[in-house]
């Protein structure tokens, strides 16, 4: 029986894609969709076609994508947009590939790419486990940042949060040798799961050494929900790893 996470088993796998826990399947997300302005649905309009990728459940060729060969930053659940503009301002030479399921949060970064006019930025409205695991070729990203991911507090929700081993074990397949994840939150609780996880997964080093973290590092911006959860007096947590 093939392994549906090693790379033969991801030639072809199932749609919709999913990773599995046990016996319970992970999606990156729980759909909140929120109030939709004028101004988001307009950005839609006219922008999507510009910045947007569509969804279609087969390998994506990047090269054609973005119009040129450069190495690839992708951030999970991007929120309003905040890290991935200002990545994409200061790191002109690397594209960037954003995936939210918050159709607000999409419209407002459509709306703030065409005013930056970062032509260097894609942007997904869909599942991020779908995306990787059907979409985004293995050992195809530089960088993969997973900024202050829902923490789901609650200690009978824990086994919804994103990071479990088996999306682990995805993105490191879909980081190339020396690529890089950059995680953030303002939850202890959930820092320490994600150590749990990472320091164990095959294929990641801790770059602060095991159960370490570092300063903000310059590369992300203080962003709303971090500086939400500051006032709450949380601590912030950066994890950051390197693919052997």
């Amino acid at each position: 029986m093939t392994d549906p996470f090693s790379s033969e088993g991801a030639k072809a796998p199932p749609k919709p894609f999913t990773v599995t826990e046990g016996r319970r399947e992970v999606r990156s997300f729980v759909l909140r969709q929120g109030r939709f302005t004028p101004a988001q649905q307009r950005a839609f309009d006219d922008a999507w076609p510009r910045f947007g990728l569509d969804y279609a459940g087969t390998p994506r060729d990047l090269d054609a994508t973005f119009g040129r060969q450069a190495p690839r930053i992708l951030e999970i659940g991007f929120g309003n947009g905040e890290a991935l503009r200002h990545s994409a301002r200061m790191d002109p030479a690397r594209d960037h590939i954003g995936i939210e399921v918050h159709a607000p949060g999409v419209g407002r970064v459509l709306n703030g790419l065409a005013e930056d006019g970062s032509d260097h930025v894609r942007v997904y409205h869909h599942d991020a486990v779908e995306v990787l695991g059907n979409e985004i070729a293995d050992g195809a990203l530089d960088e993969i940042r997973i900024y202050f991911p829902d923490p789901w507090h609650k200690k009978r929700h824990n086994k919804r949060r994103l990071v479990q081993p088996a999306f682990a074990a995805l993105l490191v397949r879909k980081l190339h040798a020396g690529g890089r994840l950059h995680l953030a939150t303002d939850w202890q609780d959930y820092a320490e799961q994600m150590w749990d996880v990472l320091d164990a997964t095959p294929g990641l080093r801790n770059r602060a050494g095991p159960r370490g973290y570092q300063p903000r590092p310059p590369w992300r911006p203080q962003t709303h929900f971090e500086s939400r959860g500051l006032k709450l007096g949380h601590g912030v947590w950066d994890l950051v790893y390197d693919r052997d």
